[in-house]
């Protein structure tokens, strides 16, 4: 299972002018890779504050009482907004219930679809730069302390970064080129459009400025062959402009046909430009840095490709990671050697916690002692982040911190609670109305928030001794091998430069990925002039525009009609498919996530009472919200009267102590109402919070408007398709 998300006893809370709500209560759930997990329930369930905690936007009154959140091998609770900020948008991007209000209404589409590229892309080439050179530098650092060669190593990581600055140079020219040729295939489109559609334009400066580009397009790499065919058509392009009118003032005269016949050649030529294979420079700049003074122009890029990875292993290589793989085992063993002292340490800290009651400044002086002790244990050439290791210091502080801020806040809480509760009996006693309740007392269990530092402490030493155990099953050349790809996917972004026409035409495509009809038209449009659909389609086209790993939908189709939900929602499953998204979708609505979501989490009252497959929830549910849920849902073939689910949710200021949705529910039990339910397992992937899974439970049978409905759905579809 390759989880991207892990969400882990999410509590959190909102001061609000009476009293502290609590909105989300110890929240637990998994996003697998390329999967979407749908989050169900009624409006102030707590769905969107989950959202909004993983995306870091959380309103100014909010309380994160407890709980991770980690991706990447951070805790995004706990990480700076610096930090957040790399991440919100480029790596987890989300879509609002409300189009309109998510875009600016004096802004055109175009402009507030490219903002995103050009800020994120500055970022992300200087820090690809910074870990390209901190990476390769604690490689060489490994390499000869592994081996004590170190004039052999400082020559071959010399050599790695010098081909590579190679390579970045002749990317560089090569995306500087690739580029120029983007913005030109964009003038000429836009160009033929405006033709065709009668509009008026400049004719002279355009055909005048695309010569110019077209000039800037040569390179060995991308036109190699037909630099003569380029030059051809520059000089063509330059007579078209010095030979077309003059425009009189106020006037734009139409192109010449002849003018219309060029471009279309100059369109099919860069079209024909723009299918070429894209040369990996990675191995192209070892063999220039070798070869300086070889012409490589002519030579077919697919098989250039291959035949100079063949001359890298020969020549390099083989060498490189023979010597990479005894450094990558040296790093490996030292920070095992440094895991055995920790998992030590970790043993007195679990038994200086464990008492209880233990001193503030000695805590916090072992907290910061082994949180060093862990930092310095991490294996840092280890590309694939360890999510339990990288969060364990910033964790284990905040739950320390917890724990001596409940002890201080605890008896001022019962204090101002005796001292309310005195006051309005005393009211009440004078026989006076008192139309106000005491606030609740907000106490921590010490207990609890003391367990929690014991748990992250046994969760890292059962994590350390994991490791020890398959030491002897690592694969340091796998290791090797994914450094390596890592250093080359970083020296591609270092020199990965978007313009402004380029993200121009990338915007574009995207508008007509996400089913924008006339893109080159549309990007010069005001939200205003869109439908509700489009501007939705335009949302999802911004969300989708870094390409991120995840894609938070917020009840996106709740503004929109039923034809115009069906055709986001499906749009929604398509890119999920081609983009290998993984997507958390949150609905107040079953029906809405029957064909797209793989696992459905059905929250109420700030708590996840089941959790399962699509297929567990729809021809399986087991707790009775979920039935209610089901039961208020209408299709096609129900001919009986919908139930309705009786009551409103509780009050979060006053949580109830047992089942939040025992008033609500007619198969409550008094245990409801005194006790919370645990998570019972049906099966590995389903488990429900009901207290009617207790073996001691009364036998309950599913309302047989469900039951009619899975038996129709199973016989329409079978089980694998008909959700």
């Amino acid at each position: 299972m390759d989880k991207i998300l892990e969400v882990k006893n999410l509590k959190i809370s909102f001061r609000t002018t009476n009293g502290i709500l609590k909105a989300v209560r110890d929240v637990s759930f998994d996003l697998e890779r390329g999967k979407t997990l749908a989050i169900v329930g009624e409006s102030g369930s707590g769905k969107s504050v989950t959202s909004k905690a993983i995306m870091g936007i959380l309103a100014g009154n909010s309380i994160i009482e407890g709980g991770k959140i980690l991706y990447d091998g951070k805790d995004l609770l706990k990480i700076s907004e610096d930090d957040m900020y790399r991440l919100r948008g480029d790596k987890i991007s989300m879509i609002f219930q409300d189009p309109l209000s998510s875009l600016n209404p004096i802004v055109k589409i175009g402009p507030q679809i490219t903002e995103a590229m050009l800020l994120k892309n500055k970022v992300n080439r200087k820090e690809s730069r910074s870990d390209f050179n901190s990476i390769l530098a604690l490689l060489k650092q490994n390499m000869i302390a592994a081996t004590g060669e170190t004039q052999k190593v400082s020559q071959m990581t010399q050599a790695f970064d010098k081909f590579n600055i190679r390579g970045i140079e002749l990317e560089n020219a090569y995306n500087t080129a690739a580029s120029a040729l983007a913005e030109l295939r964009e003038d000429v489109k836009d160009f033929l459009f405006l033709a065709e559609k009668k509009q008026k334009q400049d004719v002279k400066g355009r055909l005048t400025d695309m010569s110019r580009k077209l000039a800037l397009i040569k390179n060995e790499f991308l036109t190699s062959g037909r630099d003569a065919e380029v030059d051809e058509y520059c000089r063509k392009l330059k007579e078209a402009a010095r030979t077309s009118k003059n425009p009189a003032k106020g006037e734009n005269p139409a192109p010449e046909a002849e003018t219309i016949q060029l471009l279309e050649q100059v369109q099919r030529m860069l079209e024909d430009f723009s299918g070429k294979a894209h040369p990996d420079f990675f191995r192209i700049g070892f063999y220039k840095m070798k070869n300086p003074e070889e012409d490589l122009s002519q030579r077919d890029i697919a098989r250039l490709n291959e035949d100079t990875l063949t001359y890298l292993d020969e020549q390099f290589m083989k060498d490189f990671i023979e010597l990479e793989m005894k450094g990558v085992q040296y790093s490996f063993n030292q920070s095992l050697e440094k895991k055995k002292k920790v998992l030590e340490q970790l043993a007195e800290a679990r038994t200086f916690f464990e008492k209880g009651d233990f001193d503030k400044a000695k805590a916090q002086k072992l907290c910061r002692k082994l949180s060093e002790q862990v930092e310095a244990s991490i294996d840092r050439l280890e590309i694939h982040k360890d999510s339990v290791v990288y969060t364990f210091g910033t964790s284990l502080r905040a739950a320390v911190d917890k724990y001596f801020q409940a002890k201080k806040s605890n008896p001022r809480e019962e204090a101002r609670f005796a001292r309310q509760s005195k006051k309005r009996e005393a009211l009440v006693a004078k026989g006076k109305t008192v139309d106000w309740k005491v606030v609740p007392k907000m106490i921590y269990d010490m207990d609890e928030l003391r367990d929690n530092i014991l748990e992250l402490i046994d969760q890292l030493s059962e994590r350390y001794q994991t490791i020890m155990a398959e030491a002897d099953q690592v694969d340091f050349r796998s290791r090797s091998i994914d450094i390596i790809d890592y250093l080359k996917a970083k020296a591609s972004q270092v020199v990965y430069r978007i313009s402004k026409s380029m993200a121009k035409e990338k915007a574009i495509k995207l508008m007509e990925e996400v089913g924008i009809p006339e893109p080159r038209n549309r990007f010069y449009q005001y939200p205003f002039e869109f439908s509700g659909g489009m501007r939705q389609r335009i949302v999802i086209a911004i969300a989708l525009a870094a390409n991120p790993d995840i894609l938070i939908c917020d009840e996106p189709t709740t503004a929109l009609d039923v034809t115009i939900q069906a055709q986001i929602l499906e749009l929604i499953n398509r890119l999920k498919k081609e983009r290998n998204l993984s997507v958390i979708f949150i609905t107040h609505d079953l029906g809405v996530v029957a064909n797209m979501a793989d696992d459905i989490a059905v929250m109420y009252a700030g708590k996840i009472v089941e959790y399962g497959t699509a297929d567990d929830i729809f021809y399986d549910p087991r707790h009775p919200y979920t039935w209610a849920l089901l039961s208020s849902m209408p299709d096609l073939d129900t001919n009986e009267k919908l139930d309705a689910i009786p009551g409103t949710p509780p009050n979060l200021i006053y949580p109830p102590e047992g089942d939040a949705f025992a008033d609500r529910n007619k198969y409550a039990m008094q245990i409801d109402f005194e006790m919370q339910p645990p998570m019972f397992e049906i099966s590995p992937t389903h488990k429900a919070a009901t207290w009617l899974l207790h073996p001691d439970a009364p036998k309950v049978e599913v309302p047989r408007i469900i039951t009619d409905r899975i038996a129709r759905m199973k016989k329409a579809g079978g089980d694998d398709n008909g959700k």
